[in-house]
């Protein structure tokens, strides 16, 4: 009959060892003793008086153990009884004494008293025995001969056969000696049902059972009984409560046959099978009983031992506060509580079986409010007023002023001030320890603070490197700064330079030339302009380009042979005359590259004419080098220029073309430029 697998493994037990028992013929009683020994069973049982204890006058036998062991009484091949058969060990129990006329004249003994030679020992051994309704007494006469006895010393057994019990009953069995020199020796045991012995075939009551067998399939468990059709048998399925009254929280009689004393047989298939227990921790239940107290409910006794634990918020496992607080046994529905002085949201209960963790409540956090951040100090007391502290965390209790590398570590001092000072919650005390508290609210609200201001001088970097970016990004845009110097040879040549500089505000790039800067130059002077724009594009990163022309390789020439031109002989706009003086030593130090480059026209001069002096930094013919020329003016992270140049290439075409031909053909025209007109 399939039924649920969790009612019936709560209910059933495992299967008893089947045991094969030694058979004996005929009714009569009998006894045996150990070689050497002498024993005579005396007819018929004996009323049972144990009587007082009295003092040995000397060596006697006393009984040490018991041994028992099941056999079979058989009247018939098919017709047997169970039957107890029992041993009983003996040994010698006290000494010879000395003679009165030795001990009154004092003479010394000898190394060996002198003992009654050829004096044997002998005792009457009484074994009783009751199983419910029989009870019984025998008694058994033993000698041992004087070659045997040595005080202490075991001299053998007696074994008795036997006394007849009903399977599945307790007996009781006391040994003793009349008169009797000790305390009775005593035994209990439980024999076995039908199910447990191979005598299925030979008792007739076992014949009268039906046999019973169980299996799981899932969580459903079969019953299987194997019964004749001449058999009456009932089947009652039922809790076996050790602890505590019996409770019939579920139980089922199925037709047990009414008559009187009917022979019983009972098995709990599942006592140790692990499915059950699994299916009787679940049904198991801890609950909160107010204040400090709780209970584990569950329908049937368990092996478990319960402790408290401290559970961190969101810090791994609950830490079990073994030792100092002990682990106690648990009655299953009784209330307990543990001698805590307060209550504390992260205490909370671990239930174990076997070492193994079965159920964890924290069962104060819903009176006491969710966990809190608090740090559990565990006080240990020692001899003379000496007291340690550490601290409970995940890698175990740290002491407070150790240099480990924890949080409890690093706040140790500031733990013990909180504790002097009365900030902790003393949780539990006595003799040998204590347990505190001690809240670190504050202390995370510190650490909050600093990761505010790291956050804030983070996003203060952030905030300077974007300005940072947006002025290189303003400067990028604008382009770099490009100060062209030549010599003004001609009105077509300025013309020329006035198409470059327009072209290269173009590409972008910040272009300043004496062209566009008339009036400051009549304002300040060729020398004092020129030292103001050198200097504002060295220190923006810009370039001095020189462009060079016949005119300009003459004054470079009249510069290295004479060491400057003479007063007067150029005009008072002339800033490259003007400029030579501080254009010169630069080279000549060494500090121009980096700072200049130079350019000529094609077709208006040959590279040949350039004065080596100048040749230190990259000197480009236009146009046919102007990528170049362009991109050493951009800088390595300026854009591609290939359009660009172009562009650049086209704007000087018609200036450099009437550069090149022949006087008198050319048209005048004015400069070109964004302050082309301004030349007063």
């Amino acid at each position: 009959m399939p039924m649920p697998w969790f009612l019936l493994s709560l209910a059933l037990g495992r299967s008893p060892v089947v045991l094969s028992l030694e058979r004996l013929e005929g009714l009569q009683d009998a006894a045996r003793c150990s070689p050497g020994l002498s024993c005579h069973l005396w007819d018929g049982d004996v009323v049972c008086l144990p009587g007082s204890i009295v003092s040995a006058p000397g060596p006697v036998l006393v009984p040490t153990s018991l041994q028992t062991e099941l056999v079979r009484r058989c009247y018939q091949e098919t017709d047997c009884d169970l039957c107890v058969r029992v041993a009983v060990h003996l040994a010698v129990h006290g000494h010879w004494e000395k003679p009165e006329d030795e001990e009154k004249l004092g003479r010394a003994a000898d190394p060996e008293p002198e003992e009654p030679r050829n004096a044997s020992l002998q005792a009457q051994v009484v074994l009783s025995f009751q199983a419910y309704p029989t009870a019984r007494c025998v008694l058994l006469e033993v000698q041992v001969p004087a070659a045997l006895v040595q005080p202490g010393q075991s001299v053998g057994s007696v074994v008795f056969d036997c006394f007849e019990a009903a399977l599945g009953t307790e007996v009781q069995i006391w040994s003793y000696t009349q008169p009797r020199y000790q305390k009775e020796l005593n035994l209990t045991r439980q024999l076995p049902d039908c199910r447990g012995l191979e005598v299925q075939d030979s008792i007739q009551s076992c014949r009268a059972l039906p046999w019973l067998s169980v299996t799981a399939d899932g969580d459903n468990v079969h019953l299987v009984l194997d019964v004749s059709e001449e058999q009456s048998f009932g089947l009652s399925l039922y809790w076996n409560q050790v602890q505590g009254p019996v409770k019939p929280w579920w139980h089922r009689n199925l037709v047990w046959p009414l008559e009187p004393d009917s022979v019983r047989t009972s098995i709990c298939p599942f006592t140790e099978d692990p499915r059950a227990h699994r299916n009787l921790w679940r049904a198991a239940r801890l609950q909160l009983l107010p204040p400090r107290g709780w209970r584990l409910d569950a329908p049937c006794s368990l092996h478990a031992q319960a402790t408290l634990c401290w559970q961190a918020p969101g810090r791994g496992p609950c830490q079990p506060l073994v030792p100092p607080l002990p682990r106690e046994n648990v009655t299953v529905n009784m209330a307990l509580e543990f001698p805590l002085l307060k209550g504390h949201p992260n205490l909370c209960v671990q239930v174990s079986s076997w070492e193994k963790l079965q159920l964890q409540e924290c069962l104060w956090a819903d009176s006491l409010g969710p966990l809190k951040d608090d740090m559990l100090l565990v006080e240990a007391r020692g001899p003379q007023d000496n007291r340690s502290f550490c601290a409970l965390e995940p890698s175990g209790c740290t002491p407070l002023l150790s240099r480990a590398s924890t949080r409890a570590a690093r706040l140790g001092e500031q733990l013990l001030q909180d504790l002097h000072s009365g900030q902790c919650l003393q949780l539990w005390d006595d003799d040998l320890g204590a347990l505190w508290a001690c809240p670190m609210d504050k202390y995370i609200h510190q650490r909050w603070v600093l990761v505010w201001l790291a956050c804030l001088l983070f996003a203060a970097a952030l905030f300077l490197l974007f300005l940072l970016k947006k002025d290189h990004v303003k400067a990028a845009a604008r382009g770099r700064a490009a100060l062209l110097l030549y010599s003004a040879d001609d009105a077509g040549f300025e013309r020329l330079v006035g198409a470059l500089a327009s072209a290269l505000c173009q590409v972008p790039l910040r272009v300043a030339v004496d062209l566009w800067s008339r009036r400051e130059l009549s304002a300040q002077g060729p020398l004092a302009w020129f030292h103001a724009q050198r200097r504002r594009t060295v220190q923006e990163g810009g370039l001095v380009v020189l462009i060079f022309s016949p005119g300009a390789v003459a004054l470079c020439r009249e510069w290295l042979q004479d060491a400057g031109p003479a007063p007067g002989a150029h005009g008072p706009h002339d800033a490259f005359a003007a400029s030579l003086s501080c254009v010169l030593p630069d080279f000549l130090q060494g500090r121009a590259p980096g700072r200049y480059v130079g350019a000529y026209f094609d077709g208006l001069l040959h590279a040949d004419a350039v004065p080596a002096l100048f040749r230190a930094v990259p000197v480009f013919p236009l146009p046919s080098q102007l990528p170049a020329f362009l991109g050493s003016l951009q800088g390595p992270r300026g854009p591609r220029l290939g359009e660009r140049a172009e562009q650049v290439a086209r704007a000087l075409q018609p200036a450099l073309d009437s550069c090149l031909r022949p006087p008198g053909t050319a048209g005048m025209g004015r400069g070109m430029g964004p302050e082309a007109g301004d030349r007063t």
